[in-house]
């Protein structure tokens, strides 16, 4: 069953009924060619879903009824952040995709010492296409919320934001004892950083600075990871390792 994401607002569940704006119209009456009578599972953004039928299509608008909800807990408890140093070429699109259908909660892109791709401004057309990919993935996936992108940030900005994260973690080739398992033996743990480098790495002088705030460098192996590869372990790992990863997840 198609899935689609529609603000609370348009949910009005004393009514039971349901309405999508904007371009999903298009790609539920063109693309999906769907008709009155079909069903979609709708999401609030919020981790509540819902089963509904269409009970009209219009050119901007797509009505639908609610039948029932879903009672499926599909987000960790725990909010997993997590800080990319600019990759090169399109290797964000990956990381963005999978990094959503992981569980990620949070992707900030980082400006590092050793970035090589550059964004002009925080308007870039880059994120609005990242922005799409995310909300596709969040789709595919069957997400309960939407995964957040924050940024272009810079790496001063990124020490501040990571003050605010129960603990943080960075994957460093440096780094040859602490694994991700020792660095989230913390109680009471409410959201995880983790930062991986760009292609270059991390330049000396950031990873002391974010030891500086309290960062666990850990390491991922004995093999160098790409960075669009370390991404996804390293989320991986934390998940499982929280014990959020329980299995439901399907290969498609």
């Amino acid at each position: 069953m198609d899935r689609f994401f529609v603000d609370s607002n348009n949910i009005n569940l004393e009514q039971k009924e349901c309405l999508i704006q904007g371009d999903d119209v298009k790609h539920i009456s063109k693309v999906l060619r769907c008709n009155i009578g079909e069903k979609l599972e709708i999401c609030d953004k919020n981790n509540n879903e819902y089963i509904c039928e269409i009970t009209d299509i219009t050119k901007k608008e797509v009505f639908l009824s609610i039948i029932e909800s879903v009672d499926i807990q599909r987000e960790c408890d725990i909010k997993i952040k997590l800080y990319q140093g600019l990759p090169k070429g399109q290797k964000m699109d990956l990381i963005l995709q999978k990094l959503t259908e992981i569980g990620v909660s949070e992707i900030i892109p980082v400006i590092t010492k050793r970035s090589v791709a550059k964004l002009e401004d925080k308007k870039d057309k880059k994120i609005q296409r990242w922005e799409r990919i995310v909300y596709e993935a969040a789709k595919q996936s069957k997400r309960g919320i939407i995964p957040k992108i924050k940024g272009p940030l810079s790496f001063k900005e990124v020490l501040l934001d990571m003050k605010e994260n129960s603990i943080n973690i960075v994957p460093y080739e440096k780094e040859n004892s602490k694994s991700i398992k020792d660095a989230i033996k913390k109680s009471n743990i409410s959201s995880v950083g983790i930062f991986i480098g760009p292609e270059g790495g991390f330049d000396e002088e950031e990873i002391n600075m974010l030891q500086d705030i309290g960062a666990t460098s850990i390491s991922l192996g004995p093999r160098i990871l790409r960075t669009e590869t370390a991404s996804i372990v390293a989320s991986s790992i934390v998940i499982y390792e929280l014990s959020h990863l329980k299995g439901e997840g399907s290969i498609e």
